[in-house]
């Protein structure tokens, strides 16, 4: 499904690699810089604007890598998440509906962490839900919600789950 609203780090080096070339094609500055000048500068904001995703990315990771290092002595329960597909949240959100079933024979607790990727399979972001009581053979529905708006096609995977 795709996701509109706002422009991720992709459509962010397209607008600036477009008024780059804007400029240097129409060479036209109101502060009399050359259409180097503006080159230069486009880029040099493309360039931060791609550094601020990828910190996002960064700092979504260690996040979730920190929420599961809080699970004590879990088990690998991948087999037991079935990921639904992705869909956009009213705040533009990316989402992703999931079902955890149990595959033991005492209650236990989730920590399943899904990443969001762009059709090439790069990481666009990653969260972990903890889902918490869930009995045995009895499924449990959680919902996987980006840290922020993300765009383009957006495909989700099951990047980790821990049960105990």
């Amino acid at each position: 499904m795709t996701l509109r609203g706002v422009r991720g780090v992709r459509g962010v080096r397209a607008v600036a690699l477009a008024a780059a070339v804007a400029a240097a094609v129409t060479g036209c500055s109101d502060d009399g810089s050359s259409p180097s000048d503006a080159v230069s500068k486009a880029a040099s904001a493309a360039s931060s604007l791609a550094s601020k995703g990828t910190d996002a990315v960064a700092s979504a990771t260690a996040a979730a890598q920190d929420k599961l290092n809080e699970f004590k002595d879990g088990v690998n329960a991948k087999g037991d998440v079935d990921l639904g597909a992705v869909a956009t949240d009213g705040d533009g959100r990316a989402t992703a509906k999931f079902t955890v079933t149990n595959s033991t024979d005492s209650a236990k607790s989730y920590a399943v962490q899904i990443n969001f990727r762009d059709k090439g399979g790069n990481l666009l972001d990653t969260t972990v839900v903890t889902v918490d009581g869930a009995q045995p053979d009895t499924p449990k529905d959680a919902t996987a919600r980006s840290n922020r708006d993300l765009d383009g096609d957006v495909e989700v995977e099951v990047a980790t789950a821990l049960r105990h």
